[in-house]
């Protein structure tokens, strides 16, 4: 199964070993899900997880995005410009990326996306998926 990580859970599963988020990034890690990735959303992942406010030390980064590069799927997603995306524009990149590799997309930000049942907050597909 192809999944896709918004950046608000692969912070939430460095910062909270043990949790929903954690889970599945070990279960990705552990090559029971497919994590899809384009260079946008590698870009926004290394951004992000070595912002200085967060902490994380480069051996943290490099250990949730080394595995990443190594067991993910890189793609170039096609664009779905029709897809509004009013709350938050930069997170049309995960939905591309999702609908192309037909995955489930997890986020912590649901309302940012339009209705989808493919669209999962960490609970509920640890619910459904593990």
């Amino acid at each position: 199964m192809n999944i896709v990580l918004d950046t608000n859970v692969l912070v939430s599963a460095v910062w909270s070993p043990g949790r929903n988020a954690y889970n599945i990034l070990s279960a990705a890690f552990a090559r029971r899900f497919t994590l899809c990735y384009d260079h946008r959303i590698l870009e926004e992942y290394e951004r992000v997880l070595r912002y200085p406010k967060l902490g994380f030390t480069a051996q943290e980064v490099n250990a949730v995005l080394d595995p990443l590069l190594k067991n993910g799927l890189s793609v170039v997603a096609d664009p779905i410009p029709e897809v509004p995306f009013e709350r938050d524009e930069t997170d049309r990149k995960f939905y591309e990326v999702a609908k192309f590799c037909c995955a489930v997309l997890i986020s912590g930000n649901l309302a940012h996306y339009p209705p989808d049942p493919e669209i999962l907050s960490p609970a509920d597909f640890c619910r459904r998926y593990l």
